[in-house]
């Protein structure tokens, strides 16, 4: 499951959210300002606080746009 940590207001994460509904991806979208767990998760997982961040099974991407994500999704055949 793909899992897109985000900060609400974020611009890059607006897009990313955008985007991938667009695309018509399935994935779970976690505010980490509402949820201080899901917020030390995300820094566990990539190691800093930006966000968006998000995880495909083993692959992770740390604070992206939408054409690093793209290329990301190209890389990664997802």
């Amino acid at each position: 499951m793909m899992k897109v940590y985000i900060k609400p207001g974020c611009p890059w994460c607006v897009d990313v959210v955008a985007y991938l509904k667009k695309e018509g991806y399935e994935f779970e979208e976690i505010d980490v300002i509402a949820n201080r767990d899901m917020f030390d998760e995300m820094i566990a997982i990539s190691g800093q606080s930006s966000a968006p961040t998000m995880t495909v099974g083993d692959l992770m991407l740390p604070d992206f746009g939408v054409d690093e994500l793209k290329v990301f999704l190209a890389e990664n055949e997802l």
